[in-house]
């Protein structure tokens, strides 16, 4: 065996020579074999192995090799027997369903080598390349993970393990492109590979294309109906569509099945609190919490409820968490901002910010985001769409007047707003759509974007035609989140200030919100949230001055290009005097004032985002200079603002 590879002819002789003194020894008989084979002369091997394989049938070692040397002499029916029973005595070894698959493949029986590559993927990782890449997705090396499978897939190219940990890789690069494309691969190879399809569901969440992703749930549940995994994964999706009911539906019953599982705890939790079930969900939180001590979301769940306080010993449990080396790094960003609200709560500025920071700059350190990102954006958005260019475009777009955009940055207000107008007979609150931002992503193909280009590139290349199927695209996907069938609905997507110009092309008649709140309130606000996902530059408090700014500036085009386009709400005028705004506000949606609007605390839909419990509360001034104390703090913030400190609430000139 040591000298098997190097020189296989020796092994040859060494073999034969041990067996002159015990012929009967089948152990050398099968060494010899692999020698042959490896000498280049494998229809001696077959000689030697075949009546090996057929005197013990359950011997793998001898049925292995037999399926090796047959593969060699290019008969993959024979060899594919060969595999098919070697791999029933020994099913768990790490490559015979693989091996088995392949000469399947080749013999023409696709069925039988999707239900092989998938016996094959659900085995434990114990290929040690395969091993070695897991590790370092784990480690976070995402480029030496991917170098690593792409190296063993050309030698395994078919190997669904191999390709679903890749796309992972690349998903986790921001390349969902790829990632999806990998994963599609990967189910065309084996279909029922259960891993996979996962994998696809979520990546197609996480882009709310929710059609596809409950298309590939429900194919996972025929293959599975019981898999936790897979319902609460349509408990997700449930979520995101925003039926919340049919999402308890799914939560509580896997609960009651098995109460042991912290995540669907939390699952749960959300969902009831977004339910105004908030007491339940608080009792959620503390059951994930009492099972996994260790889950740091379930404690910034709490603490992301602004109304729930941390005592000593729980303060002294999260920290002692927090300094843990052995946590993960997404528990530990947790604990720290938990930790920071602890202490915002007891007024101790300095330790509240500490944690907030250290929090902040540990969850950056793992993200994909590069500063200034949106500055290409309104350079470009000024040059593009001027007065000119939307005079030249008359009458483009769907005629619908139903959606009503509420745009800004987070923090500023925009569920207050929201939840106002949801609170009038013919208006429908709905949650923070992705749907505008999906059709501007898909104006450039990934790889353009990877390069450079933005969706305001392609606008002047578009035509009537384009931009009313555009308009209709957006109606269509919105439309299951309509269940009340409403006059009206509301996208409160804070980041489509930057799609305002293509909104106004695609929809002419849709009206436009700019929610705005003091820059150094909205920064501080913004800083010290831990979002579920997404507004990385709120993480940085100089990019967030930056991000600020630009986006005033945007704004302010949008001001002169198209007067009255855009309805602008001051959040400290609101909350001061709120009946005029209101009258204001409803006023530019062309809607008749209605008395219940003045009290939206009082409406009881479900709510999903971190201002859930704040809306709930009557319109106040609370809250008002709570980045005070925080300012000696906020010197980058107040520094990359610059102008716009003194001139954010000013009309655009």
């Amino acid at each position: 065996m040591a000298t098997m590879r190097a020189d296989p002819a020796r092994a040859v002789l060494l073999c034969r020579t041990y067996l002159q003194g015990d012929d009967g020894n089948a152990d050398a008989k099968l060494l010899l074999s692999e020698a042959l084979r490896l000498s280049g002369d494998p229809k001696a091997a077959h000689a030697i192995v075949a009546p090996l394989a057929a005197r013990d049938p359950n011997w793998f070692g001898a049925q292995r090799q037999l399926g090796v040397i047959l593969s060699d002499l290019r008969q993959p029916v024979a060899a594919a027997a060969a595999f098919a029973a070697a791999a029933s005595s020994t099913p768990m070894h790490p490559t015979i369903w693989r091996d088995l698959a392949l000469q399947l493949a080749l013999a023409g029986d696709e069925p039988g080598a999707q239900e092989a590559r998938m016996r094959h993927a659900d085995l434990p990782l114990a290929e040690p390349m395969l091993v070695r890449a897991g590790k370092m997705l784990r480690d976070n090396a995402l480029a030496e993970a991917e170098a690593l499978l792409q190296d063993y897939l050309r030698q395994f190219s078919e190997d669904v393990a191999a390709l679903n940990l890749l796309a992972e890789a690349q998903a986790r690069s921001d390349r969902a492109d790829e990632a999806e494309a990998t994963l599609r691969r990967c189910l065309r190879l084996a279909p029922r590979y259960r891993r996979g399809r996962h994998a696809l569901a979520q990546l197609l969440l996480g882009a709310s294309r929710l059609d596809e992703a409950f298309e590939e749930v429900r194919r996972l549940l025929a293959l599975d109906p019981r898999s936790p995994g897979s319902n609460r994964l349509l408990g997700a999706i449930y979520v995101a569509m925003g039926n919340y009911d049919a999402a308890l539906e799914v939560y509580e019953p896997l609960l009651k099945s098995d109460p042991s599982r912290p995540g669907v705890w939390m699952s749960y939790g959300h969902t009831l609190k977004t339910l105004n079930r908030t007491q339940e969900g608080i009792d959620a939180y503390k059951r994930a919490i009492s099972i996994a001590p260790h889950l740091g979301e379930a404690y910034w769940s709490l603490a992301n409820l602004k109304t729930v306080s941390f005592d000593d010993a729980e303060i002294a449990h999260m920290q002692a968490q927090a300094a843990r080396e052995d946590i993960g790094g997404e528990d530990k960003v947790n604990f720290l901002f938990a930790l920071g609200k602890a202490f915002e709560d007891r007024r101790d500025a300095a330790r509240a910010f500490d944690y907030y920071s250290e929090g902040a700059k540990l969850h950056l350190s793992v993200s994909n985001y590069t500063p200034g990102r949106l500055d290409d954006v309104v350079v470009k958005s000024q040059k593009v769409f001027t007065r000119e260019f939307f005079e030249e475009r008359p009458g483009s777009g769907a005629d619908s007047q139903d959606p009503i955009f509420i745009v800004g940055l987070p923090r500023a207000g925009s569920t207050l707003l929201e939840q106002i107008l949801a609170s009038h007979s013919m208006v429908e609150g709905t949650s923070e759509l992705s749907d505008m931002r999906n059709i501007a992503q898909d104006l450039v193909s990934p790889p353009e974007a990877r390069a450079g280009a933005i969706f305001v590139d392609r606008v002047p290349g578009l035509s009537a035609n384009d931009l009313r199927a555009m308009g209709e695209r957006y109606l269509k996907t919105t439309r299951m989140h309509r269940v009340l069938g409403r006059p009206l609905f509301i996208n409160k997507m804070p980041n489509d200030f930057m799609h305002v110009g293509l909104i106004h092309l695609v929809l002419p008649n849709a009206k436009i919100i700019d929610a705005r709140r003091h820059p150094m309130a909205c920064g501080w606000s913004c800083f010290k949230q831990h979002f579920a996902r997404g507004q990385l530059f709120t993480y940085d408090l100089a990019e967030i001055g930056r991000y600020y700014a630009g986006y005033v500036e945007l704004m302010s085009h949008y001001d002169a290009v198209l007067p009255g386009r855009v309805h602008r709400v001051i959040h400290e005028e609101l909350v001061a005097d709120p009946e005029p705004a209101i009258r204001r506000l409803l006023e530019y949606c062309g809607l008749p004032f209605e008395e219940q609007c003045l009290n939206p605390h009082l409406n009881e839909r479900a709510v999903k985002t971190a201002s859930s419990e704040q809306v709930r509360q009557p319109i106040s001034t609370r809250g008002f200079d709570s980045w005070r104390p925080y300012e000696p703090y906020l010197g980058p913030l107040k520094q990359a603002l610059g102008s716009v400190l003194s001139t954010y609430s000013e009309p655009s000139k």
